[in-house]
């Protein structure tokens, strides 16, 4: 069932990610996070109601704020990363880093893996890269910036994903709601350009609803697998999320997959197979 979870969390995050990146071509990352962000904690809120726990603890609120200090470090790291370092570098050093850093974080807390488990996170970690790998990539940006945004970006990811899985298996939805407060307050300051830009269209806001939506629910997914399972497997299945967007550009934008990315996706998928068949 935690895989399960796990994969429907990637799905969730990697379609949010290219309805987000879809709305910010058409307005500016900033505001688009932001609004995003704001939707996001509306549905934290929303699942309290559903998945109360055992009530908001010292711990649980400290876990969940923690949590939401990475989730708004790697998302600043991302976005500033795309724009003045290598896009492919940043994307696969930090889509590396999050599935890498809580497996080993799981596993040195002293989870137990089976053989099958542990060759799906072994082949995971290399197809993660190569569906983030852009090799047509711009070259006129920073190879050292971008390793530099990559390594703070994934390590920001990561700590959200120790976060939600430290606060523990009866916090309920609990921990989501400070982690997006905190988040929503550190992103506001880089939206300020939107006073100056004109509303944007209908379609864009739709796209940003969804994102928010997603992304809120994608939260609540992981942390619902993290409470069944084991994080090594639940953060390595979730990480590959970068396959959901490479898939919807290639439909919706008709974006051609180099020969890596398309490697890429197919051991992703015996990745999977093997993680949950252990």
């Amino acid at each position: 069932m935690a895989a399960l979870f796990a994969i429907a969390a990637a799905l969730g995050y990697g379609l949010s990610d290219f309805e987000a990146g879809v709305a910010s071509r058409r307005y500016a990352p900033g505001p688009v996070a932001v609004m995003a962000q704001i939707l996001g904690l509306c549905a934290s809120c929303i699942a309290l109601s559903f998945f109360p726990g055992q009530g908001p603890t010292r711990a649980v609120l400290a876990w969940g704020a923690l949590s939401g200090l990475g989730n708004a470090g790697g998302t600043l790291a991302l976005y500033h990363g795309l724009s003045v370092g290598r896009m492919s570098v940043v994307a696969t050093i930090s889509a590396v880093l999050t599935a890498v850093i809580p497996a080993v974080v799981g596993l040195g807390l002293g989870e137990h893996l089976s053989g099958a488990a542990y060759a799906g996170i072994m082949i995971a970690v290399p197809a993660v890269g190569m569906v983030s790998w852009q090799p047509r990539a711009s070259r006129t940006h920073s190879t050292r910036a971008g390793v530099l945004y990559g390594v703070l970006a994934g390590g920001g990811f990561a700590l959200l994903f120790i976060a939600l899985d430290r606060a523990g298996r009866h916090a309920g939805a609990w921990p989501l709601l400070p982690g997006q407060a905190i988040c929503l307050v550190l992103l506001v300051p880089f939206a300020r350009g939107a006073l100056v830009r004109p509303r944007p269209e209908g379609s864009t806001i739709a796209l940003v609803i969804a994102a928010g939506v997603l992304a809120g629910g994608s939260n609540l997914l992981f942390l619902a697998g993290v409470q069944r399972g084991q994080l090594s497997v639940v953060a390595v299945l979730t990480a590959m999320y970068p396959a959901a967007t490479v898939l919807m550009a290639r439909v919706v934008l008709h974006e051609r997959w180099s020969r890596g990315q398309a490697i890429g996706l197919l051991v992703a998928a015996a990745s999977v197979a093997l993680v949950t068949s252990g």
